[in-house]
């Protein structure tokens, strides 16, 4: 009898042990919840001061590109439209932008947030691939 209730003891002592750390973590996540919730909310009421702090700005940058939909050889692409492609490093923005005809244009902007990944091209020296989150 003894064995059995110092195995109950033990289960018991390990039981409450387990409950504490659950409490435990469970204050640790409101507290980091919290945090994230203040840097979030004080984020915005920050002015950016770039002369008192002397931090250059990214100026948007603006390549003209040839796009390729399909990731495959080169020699397969047909005939490929330029387009111009807008980087906003400061606002996280991605612009593609095509002109057509009779002066139109047509765009896309994709927000950093979509972008899951940059691929340089290793056999030619110019080719970047986007994957985006869709």
């Amino acid at each position: 009898q003894t064995a059995g209730q110092s195995g109950e003891q033990e289960l018991e002592s390990l039981v409450l042990k387990l409950s504490v750390l659950k409490d435990f973590l469970s204050s640790i996540e409101k507290k980091a919840l919290k945090a994230l919730q203040d840097m979030s909310s004080a984020t915005p009421a920050v002015p950016p001061q770039p002369l008192s702090r002397k931090a250059k700005s990214i100026p948007v940058q603006t390549f003209e590109v040839k796009l390729d939909i399909t990731l495959g050889d080169l020699t397969k692409i047909g005939k490929s439209q330029k387009y111009t492609l807008s980087v906003d490093v400061e606002g996280g923005k991605l612009v593609v932008l095509k002109k057509q005809k009779d002066s139109q244009e047509d765009w896309n902007t994709f927000t950093h947030d979509k972008i899951r990944q940059l691929i340089k091209s290793q056999r030619v020296q110019n080719k970047l691939g986007i994957v985006f989150e869709k």
